[in-house]
């Protein structure tokens, strides 16, 4: 019965079906619903770009408009992958670049991005309408000069936190004076100056413009130039505030903020001086998201800030904010959804600062709302944890990282199992979780009971033993990428829970305790993974079963083992009790 109805109409009613796990769930119901489903998919998601091959993507999926990939492990973000491990995003490109003439959107995530395949991007999609390149590497400005050159229907360029060779300032100058289709640009990453001309003739001729993130080389004094062409901003990146005040530059700047009666995000304020900010107070009553983590103000600063903001729904700061800002958040901004507040310097305590567990206390009591945060801390206790947990329920991300690690509870000098076991156990929806602090395996036996919706879960300096990664693997039903480092855990949990392994969609393990023959074992027993060891000494050759791998990355692919792999990273071969690369 399924069956019988046209295929016009699956279609219609597929389009209404947005996530990729219903998209999968419904292309197994029958072959027409699978061929149907097929043919209708216009975006795919690859978290892993070494799971499955280009050529599988493209045959699979004919009609695609829009791909999305991720490439190196998240502690890449840690400086934990090692450069040159891969990534690469050439194969991919140049395999949509045969397969997709029609594609329209590219979205690449911690990836290896060529200057080649940002010029074969740039000449092969006709319609090509949005670039994001996030946390990649690889390319430079010429890259971004032909795709300034020859997108001329783009919407979209976001270039967040990556690494851009700066080879020309003049990038810019090389899109079309008739380009007029860009409504978003991020280019806060660039370290180099910008063709400032180049830059306000593209803003002015822009009227669609609704994102503009600037980097910390376009100087105060032109922002009010920009905003005056821009005034329908809805996200502004402000570029380097320069210390001493000027006020021309302030009278300016506030008459410019005045005009733009539809800016909700703001972001950036490099170097700050304080005496600046209250020329953006005419748009704080609207603002739902502030980034201030590049901002070196100070906590009464900030306050003056927060209390203009009461519509505030995300919040990045640093460690400045202090225990009396996140009070002062508490009271002011209910509708908060997330906060992030990061170290001025992760290695030196100022002792100037004061943030404590009891900011992010305030701020649980505070803002019903909130279901996102990460918090970096130097000492938290169960007790603030437990009160966090039963204060917000509603929590779907919970990221706490204690600079020094294993530290205990600073009240009772105990491990802090109980209060993480009050996260998991009171935040039934959450997804996301890193731990820190001194823990042992108790708190792993609460996530393995408890955190039955936990997917992503962050391990560090923590545990006792096999037990506490055999409660993880075992009891959390919805992990699907595993990270630890610097944790007792071996081969025994490993081996004992394979068939877990084959349901995640990766393990990163650094600093543990799993073994060589372990690696080859779990190769032969499940071979939809592939085991890849990472050994920038180049000792494993001639090693033992039993030695000890440094890195450990584990992902379940249909693809295979990848053939571009450097040196130092070696997979189990499945025929032989041997390593090859």
């Amino acid at each position: 019965m399924v069956s019988s109805f046209p295929e016009e109409v699956l279609e219609h009613v597929f389009s209404f079906i947005t996530t990729d796990n219903d998209r999968n769930v419904v292309s197994l119901v029958c072959k027409s619903w699978y061929e149907t489903e097929r043919w209708c998919r216009k975006k795919v998601f690859v978290g892993n770009c070494y799971a499955v091959s280009p050529r599988m993507i493209t045959h699979r999926f004919p009609e695609v408009r829009c791909v999305e990939l991720k490439g190196k492990p998240h502690f890449a973000d840690f400086n934990l992958v090692p450069e040159g491990w891969g990534g690469y995003a050439c194969d991919w490109i140049d395999e949509m670049s045969k397969a997709y003439p029609w594609l329209e959107e590219i979205r690449l995530k911690r990836m290896v991005v060529t200057d080649e395949s940002l010029e074969l991007i740039s000449t092969s999609f006709k319609n090509f309408k949005v670039l994001v390149l996030s946390s990649c590497e690889g390319f430079s400005t010429d890259g971004l000069s032909a795709i300034a050159a020859n997108c001329r229907n783009l919407r979209e360029l976001d270039l967040r936190e990556s690494e851009v060779m700066d080879l020309s300032g003049h990038w810019l100058s090389h899109f079309p004076e008739t380009f007029t289709s860009l409504e978003s640009l991020n280019m806060s990453c660039m370290a180099s100056e910008v063709s400032f001309s180049a830059l306000e003739r593209l803003v002015a001729r822009s009227p669609n413009l609704k994102t503009l993130r600037l980097n910390r080389a376009v100087p105060l004094g032109k922002l009010s130039t920009l905003l005056q062409r821009a005034p329908q901003l809805v996200e502004l990146g402000t570029g380097v505030y320069s210390s001493g005040i000027r006020s021309d530059v302030y009278s300016g700047l506030s008459k410019a903020f005045m005009g733009c009666k539809e800016l909700k995000e703001l972001s950036g304020f490099w170097d700050v001086d304080p005496s600046y900010l209250s020329a953006f107070y005419s748009v704080c009553s609207r603002l739902t998201s502030l980034n201030l983590s590049y901002a070196t103000v100070r906590s009464p600063d900030i306050i003056k800030v927060i209390g203009q903001c009461p519509n505030l729904q995300r919040l990045w700061v640093l460690d400045h904010v202090e225990d009396s800002g996140l009070n002062a958040l508490a009271l002011s901004c209910k509708d908060l959804r997330e906060l992030r507040v990061f170290p001025s310097d992760p290695f030196v305590a100022d002792a100037n600062v004061s943030l404590t567990e009891q900011g992010l206390v305030s701020v649980s009591e505070g803002c019903p709302k909130l279901k996102s945060v990460l918090y970096f801390c130097r000492q938290m206790s169960n007790s603030a944890l437990i009160a966090i947990a039963k204060n917000r329920p509603n929590l779907t991300c919970f990221r706490l990282c204690i600079i020094e690690p294993r530290a205990p509870d600073y009240l009772t000098h105990e491990p802090l199992d109980v209060g993480f076991g009050a996260i998991v156990k009171y935040c039934k929806g959450l997804k996301r979780l890193s731990l820190s602090g001194l823990l042992t395996d108790r708190v792993f036996e609460y996530i393995g009971t408890h955190a039955k919706s936990v997917e992503m879960l962050s391990i560090a300096f923590a545990g006792n033993s096999d037990l506490g990664l055999h409660y993880v693997l075992s009891g959390c039903d919805s992990l699907r990428k595993l990270e630890i480092r610097d944790c007792p855990f071996g081969d025994k949990a490993l081996l004992a829970n394979v068939s877990k392994l084959e349901t995640m969609r990766s393990l990163w393990m650094s600093s543990c305790a799993v073994s060589i023959g372990a690696c080859k074992f779990l190769s032969r027993k499940m071979p939809m993974l592939n085991v890849e060891v990472i050994d920038e000494n180049g000792s494993l050759v001639s090693s033992l079963d039993s030695s000890l791998v440094e890195k450990l990355y584990i992902y379940r692919t249909v693809a295979g083992p990848r053939s571009d792999m450097p040196d130092f990273v070696w997979t189990m071969n499945q025929d032989r009790e041997n390593i090859t690369s």
